[in-house]
């Protein structure tokens, strides 16, 4: 027999050319990353010719304790297997994963056997990880439109929609999936989960299945019960972390809680949660988007209706325990994937929401449900459709809590929750509105089956009867820090003139409905002609809302009328969103990888105050890394501030700078510019 001795085998991964090939090479270039269902191939290199009676043996580690031996010929889809080309001292080996691998960190272990099974020569440190793969129409993430795979895998950048239904603004977002160690962490997550604590090898396992990946992520991209990513505030001070609104991209959050030893990033609300879980999912393979919707319900009874009290001063009255809420916007995420789990015409877009609202299961997450389940109104389908349903589809039931504690039914609405459900487009920076793949449209035929079909009972009862007098708030849309008026238009639609009181209440709120100061208060008697119109302007003051708004600068507007006789009172509100001050960000020069871009940012202080603690943070996947900048002086009224910086491009192509400024009384401006970064120059001689 040959003598074996000093065999060595030198291997390389092919890590830019595999990269390339499975659309890893953002991630990195250098560490091999490959995607499930696809080929990859790596070369060995032996110090001797690999005789005939030479064979190789390869085996996978995942986890601790999960074995995969590769087949060395075509075997089953479910099975790993390699092929191998021999060219002198060299092999070529192609190795083929199933469409439904578990994604994981992998050990490759190679070995080179004599013909009576000894080993000549091994190798077990090999390393590569493995994603899901929507390019493979075998992988249960398959997605077949190229255009839709760019925009919900590839895309780092994305546009978060907020405000109100009818004045929708939006914010730009860095999802940096393919930043530095992003990966990394978000295995971390996968990987600090309860189920992996509890049994890591089985959860390893579990990983093949994009319905318990994306489930785990809900979970932890939420801290309640977990060593999760992010931890939730709504109202107080956020001096002790971040405040949500200051947050920009993902990427600095991830890595906030990776290098702090996996304790949770304070703070986060739900557009931020989102953010990250989109972050996550795109990472590992799974195609996702932010959406947003707008007047979203918090059903905590689970009864489809959103009871709303007041008492006769028109204050809002809280129920014992939790109550239902109306969201001025909520977000949650869609992610791509078959359900095999569940019946037939489920496959497809996923509700997931990692905020943390109710318990499914035990445990803070809610998700995946399905986006047709919710349309045909089929509850029963997991996870968590009779929540998502409500959402978009609940009433919401105005009382008056009198002074006995009798409560008067003042007005049922039908048509206000789950309007103008909003994502990115796939073909630019503009909204689409994806609210009919929720729900049909209001009024027809196929919704009131999809309610009967869901088990809601729509009682006569339950109906105020015809408002005589109809109540309509409009308003302009006013800039933070300007005077404005609100007009309170009350129709008188009967045949008779009408008195009445009509009371108007504007509060500071929360986007998701927490009531905060009083602004103004009026309560005046109108007479109203028959088929005619009163109108009442509010003149509202900066001085006297800012020192009530939140950090989301929304007002809500509550009017309520009441008359004598047999006209029946009516309620009826409102929020106004205040317009923010837009940055201005120029960029000079032509960007280059490699090479150093200026950009100045930009603002006036349109406030009638001095602007204290100026700050601006600027961020952008493949540009620079979450960087502040201080104004280190007080902004006078009227007086523009700006900064300078530099940075230096680290990958080419479309990308985009997104700043916030912060400051004491002027809060969250954000801003974008697009950066084009061209390829560093070749220098030829």
């Amino acid at each position: 027999m040959a003598n074996h001795k000093g065999v060595s085998i030198a291997v390389d991964l092919r890590s830019h050319e595999n990269n390339s090939a499975h659309r890893t090479k953002e991630i990195d270039r250098e560490h091999l990353i490959v995607r499930r269902g696809q080929p990859f191939s790596i070369t060995l290199q032996l110090s001797d010719n690999l005789l005939p009676y030479h064979s190789l043996a390869l085996v996978l580690y995942l986890g601790d304790n999960l074995v995969i031996t590769v087949q060395d010929e075509y075997g089953a889809n479910d099975k790993w297997w390699f092929h191998q080309q021999k060219a002198q001292d060299e092999v070529l080996l192609s190795l083929h994963s199933p469409a439904d691998a578990p994604i994981g960190l992998y050990q490759l272990g190679v070995s080179v056997m004599s013909r009576d099974g000894q080993i000549v020569q091994e190798t077990n440190n090999l390393r590569f990880h493995l994603l899901f793969n929507p390019w493979c129409k075998d992988d249960a993430v398959y997605l077949p439109e190229e255009i839709l795979l760019q925009e919900y895998v590839l895309n780092e950048d994305g546009i978060i929609y907020m405000g109100a239904w009818d004045h929708i603004n939006s914010i730009p977002w860095n999802y940096g999936q393919f930043e530095d160690h992003v990966m990394d962490i978000c295995f971390e997550i996968l990987d600090n989960s309860n189920n992996a604590r509890q049994n890591l090898a089985e959860d390893c396992e579990c990983r093949s299945d994009p319905v318990h990946v994306s489930r785990i992520i809900t979970a932890m991209v939420n801290s309640n019960d977990d060593s999760g990513v992010l931890f939730g505030r709504w109202t107080g001070s956020y001096s002790d972390g971040v405040a949500p609104y200051n947050w920009t991209g993902s990427v600095p959050i991830l890595q906030q809680w990776s290098k702090s030893g996996y304790r949770a990033v304070r703070y986060g609300q739900c557009w931020v949660f989102a953010a990250v879980a989109c972050t996550v999912l795109r990472c590992l393979g799974i195609p996702t988007r932010v959406i947003t919707n707008f007047c979203s319900a918090h059903d905590v009874d689970g009864n489809l209706s959103l009871d709303f009290l007041f008492n006769e001063k028109l204050e809002s009255l809280e129920g014992s325990g939790k109550s239902d809420s109306s969201w001025n916007f909520h977000c949650w995420v869609e992610s791509w994937m078959k359900r095999p789990d569940l019946p037939t015409g489920n496959d497809g877009w996923q509700v997931l929401d990692p905020t943390p609202q109710e318990l499914s299961d035990g445990i803070f997450c809610c998700g995946p449900c399905p986006v047709t389940a919710i349309k045909e109104g089929t509850l029963q389908v997991k996870y968590d459709t009779p929540f998502v349903f409500a959402e978009v589809n609940a009433d919401i039931i105005y009382w008056i809590v009198q002074n006995d504690g009798q409560r008067k039914k003042i007005r049922v609405d039908e048509s206000t929750v789950g309007r103008n459900i909003s994502t990115k487009s796939v073909y630019g920076d503009h909204r689409e509105d994806v609210t009919r793949h929720y729900k049909y449209p209001e009024g027809s035929k196929q919704e009131r089956k999809v309610y009967e079909r869901a088990g809601r009972r729509v009682m006569p009862s339950n109906r105020v009867g015809p408002e005589q007098l109809h109540l309509k708030i409009e308003h302009s849309n006013p800039v933070f820090g300007t005077d404005f008026d609100v007009i309170i238009e009350v129709q008188n639609r009967g045949n008779k003139d009408t008195c009445a009181q009509l009371v108007m209440v504007l509060k500071a709120v929360t986007y998701n409905s927490l009531q905060l100061d009083e602004c103004q208060r009026r309560k005046t008697s109108i007479t109203v002609s028959a088929h005619d119109a009163h109108r009442e302007v509010l003149r509202l003051y900066y001085d006297e809302y800012a020192h009530c708004v939140s950090e989301h600068n929304l007002i809500n507007v509550i009017a309520f009328i009441e008359a004598s006789g047999e006209n029946e009172p009516t309620l009826t509100m409102s929020s106004i969103p205040l317009i923010m001050p837009e940055l201005d960000i120029e960029v000079s020069g032509k960007a280059v990888v490699k090479e150093q871009v200026k950009v100045i940012i930009s603002f006036t202080n349109p406030l009638s105050v001095a602007l204290k603690g100026g700050v601006f943070t600027v961020e952008g996947a493949g540009l620079l890394s979450a960087t502040k900048a201080h104004v280190h002086k007080d902004i006078a009224p009227g007086q523009k501030v700006s900064c300078r910086l530099s940075f230096i491009p680290t990958r080419a192509g479309v990308k985009k700078l997104l700043v916030n400024f912060d400051s004491d009384k002027l809060k969250d401006l954000k801003g974008v510019a697009t950066v084009l970064v061209h390829k560093r120059r070749s220098h030829t001689r």
